[in-house]
Formats: structure tokens, sequence, C-alpha cells
């Protein structure tokens, strides 16, 4: 119980910290952020591949965006406010290469979020992800820009 709990704070101290700025960047927020915590090492999950697809009008999943995460354990700029529209997207997150690329056999080919994007735009998403070989816990936070 004490080990749920543990992971529940450090997920939602990800969160938080995942709401300043990245290192190095200046203006607007992307409408889409990706932060990747490895919970084996306590320190950022960096090159994890990350893989965004939109459900289409027939129930399948076209590609979306894709990139790696940076020395920060972050993905921005997977999209633009005007391409970022309502809709159904799934973040889907190759843990098995990851930990493959550290030495480590893992459990999970992947790990994956599914969530609904509403107001066309005018929110920012971050989804964060705290991995391990055996387990994975994702969070994602909506917040408004504007605020």
């Amino acid at each position: 119980m004490a080990s749920h709990r543990l992971l529940l704070l450090c997920l939602a101290g990800l969160v938080l910290v995942s709401e300043a700025s990245p290192a190095g960047t200046s203006g607007p927020k992307c409408p889409l952020m990706v932060k990747v915590l490895d919970a084996v090492r306590g320190s950022p999950a960096v090159n994890v591949a990350v893989k965004v697809f939109k459900k289409t009008a027939d129930e399948t999943w076209e590609p979306f965006a894709s990139g790696k995460t940076s020395e920060f354990g972050e993905l921005h700029g997977l999209t633009t406010v005007e391409k970022f529209v309502e809709g159904v997207y799934k973040v889907e997150l190759d843990t098995k290469s990851y930990w493959k690329s550290l030495g480590i056999s893992p459990f999970h080919e992947y790990a994956e979020v599914v969530f609904t994007a509403n107001d066309s735009g005018l929110r920012h998403y971050t989804i964060a992800a705290l991995l391990s070989p055996y387990s994975y816990s994702t969070t994602a936070l909506v917040s408004n820009p504007k605020e």
C-alpha cells in the first residue's frame, strides 16, 4: 500500500513539474505534451519513442504525430492548436525499446493512453507516464493555457 501511495505521489509531482515551461524553450505551450519518468532510476526517461494516433470516423487509428522524449523526458511540438481538433487520441510509448536499451528485459511491449480532446484545441493536454520494466502508470492533466 505504501508503494502505491508513493507511485501516486510521484505521478502527481510529475504532472506539476510538467506544467512548467520546458528548459530552453519560450513562447506558447503546445496543446499536447508527453512527459515520461523512469521509476527505476528516478530520472527522466530519455529517447522514449512516442507515437500519437487519432481515431477516424470508421473507428480505426490514423497516425497523427511521433517523436522521442528529450533529455528532460519530455516531448513538445507534437501538433499545433489548429491541427489538434476535438476527437479521440491514443499516445503509445515504446517501453520495450527503452528498457532493452538499458539492458533490461521488460514485461510490456508498450504503454498507451487513450483520451478524448475537447474544445477544439483550446486546452493543453499533458500525458505523464511513470515507467518500470514490469509496470507503468499514466495520468493526464488538462488545463486552459489562458488561465
